[in-house]
């Protein structure tokens, strides 16, 4: 099948590696000249798993191709993928300037009946709406359908979520369209759900509340777990032993960020606005992420009293582990709190260096390593999960240290491997703190 995708971001670029792994012949089309010509000679712009290697073997294989070109794009596709970005507006709308950008272009450029699919996380009634916008650009002899197809990727999995994917949703109200679509996907063997366009529009949105609302549900499980002297990580298992619960998204920290999650909760926030449905839920849920974010400064002063000229080590700055992913990282406003109150902040991270510097690059420094990072530090705070950290020998790392401070906002250790440190101040997060000294041990919180 010959398909064109409009956008080489997260979505859009992993949709084309896998649909061109699987056999189609799959033209990739953006306006950045410089991304295109990387993409050409098998370069990512962006950090994922597994994607430079199916990248490089389809090109290679003549199933992948790049252009910003839409006429040399969209010639014979018989589907056409958009998956443009839709980010937020201030009042927490989605932007969708870029898709009705994608949809005239497609309009004016179109010279085949097709299917155009909407991969780009929308507000309910947007293919509706797009549709109208393509039927007044386009030629009138050329006839197509628009079908929703939200996707579901996790960036850091998006190979894995997209040829393993728990299900495939298909929106639309022509029967013929929807089969065409299932038929593009029908070598993963996932099951596909097919619905009203609304309702598949509805199913992003209402996913990614829902996961959401489960991270903020145990985080503020997670503090009350400190103040009754309960463990959160035993608490979360036996909840999600309950096949009604489930394990996934019970991991207590310092709150949820990326792309997704903080977008789509507001979106469907503003959206039932809209329609004056009260949905306070959504709203306690983005109040106890904020506050989540802000917890290991909090810690911080109650420990120190005050940072001003404490040297604090940052290990971690993407919003999770896997990607170099910056947007809405807890890390953002954690360094930026430190600096505000006079710390001296030095950051490490394996990927996300240089996407963090375009964002905190005046304000802290930046290391080479974990080592380099804690030397001499008055403590660490540990902000994303990288397998790296949760490695370490603490009983070495203290050992550079100034003083043996972990502010542990992603509970990478285990107490036995805290205990075996002769002297060590530990703090994670819904579980009690170990404060180790030469001759004394004891559990606290703070």
């Amino acid at each position: 099948m010959r398909v064109a995708i409009i956008g080489t971001g997260y979505v859009g670029l992993s949709t084309g590696v896998c649909l061109s792994e699987i056999g189609h012949h799959v033209t990739c089309i953006d306006i950045d000249e410089q991304k295109i010509k990387q993409l050409r000679i098998g370069i990512s712009p962006i950090y994922e798993p597994g994607l430079e290697d199916l990248l490089a073997n389809n090109i290679a294989a003549e199933r992948l191709r790049f252009t910003t070109s839409y006429k040399e794009g969209l010639e014979l596709a018989e589907i056409i993928i958009i998956a443009v970005g839709t980010p937020q507006r201030d009042d927490g709308g989605a932007d969708l300037s870029y898709l009705e950008k994608a949809a005239k272009d497609i309009a004016y450029h179109l010279k085949q009946n097709t299917i155009v699919v909407i991969k780009s996380t929308v507000p309910v009634g947007t293919n509706e709406y797009i549709k109208k916008i393509m039927e007044e650009h386009c030629r009138k002899n050329i006839s197509f359908e628009v079908v929703s197809n939200p996707e579901f990727l996790r960036q850091g999995s998006a190979i894995q979520d997209t040829m393993q994917a728990d299900r495939i949703i298909i929106g639309s109200e022509n029967k013929e369209a929807a089969e065409k679509v299932r038929e593009m996907y029908s070598s993963l063997n996932i099951p596909v759900i097919v619905t009203s366009t609304r309702s598949a529009e509805l199913i992003k949105y209402a996913s990614n509340a829902f996961l959401a609302s489960k991270i903020s549900f145990i985080n503020e499980i997670a503090n009350l777990c400190e103040s009754v002297g309960a463990d959160v990580i035993d608490v979360a298992k036996g909840m999600g032993k309950d096949k009604r619960i489930g394990e996934a998204f019970l991991y207590a920290g310092i709150g949820y960020g990326g792309s997704c999650f903080p977008k789509d909760v507001k979106a469907l926030l503003h959206t039932a606005q809209l329609n004056k449905i009260n949905f306070s839920m959504l709203e306690q849920t983005i109040a106890i992420n904020n506050d989540q974010q802000a917890l290991l400064v909090k810690k911080a002063l109650i420990r120190f009293g005050s940072v001003k000229g404490k040297k604090i080590a940052l290990l971690g700055l993407a919003f999770k582990p896997e990607t170099d992913d910056m947007r809405e990282a807890p890390s953002i406003k954690i360094a930026r709190s430190l600096t505000q109150l006079g710390a001296e902040v030095i950051a490490y991270d394996p990927v996300a260096i240089n996407n963090a510097k375009k964002i905190l690059g005046d304000i802290i420094q930046f290391a080479s390593s974990v080592h380099e990072t804690a030397t001499n530090a008055d403590a660490i705070m540990i902000v994303t999960e990288w397998k790296e950290f949760k490695d370490l020998e603490v009983a070495s790392l203290i050992k550079i240290m100034k003083h043996p401070i972990i502010f542990d906002g992603r509970n990478c250790f285990n107490e036995d491997r805290i205990r075996a440190c002769d002297i060590i101040e530990y703090y994670p997060v819904g579980r009690p703190a170990i404060v180790k000294g030469m001759d004394n041990e004891r559990t606290t919180s703070l």
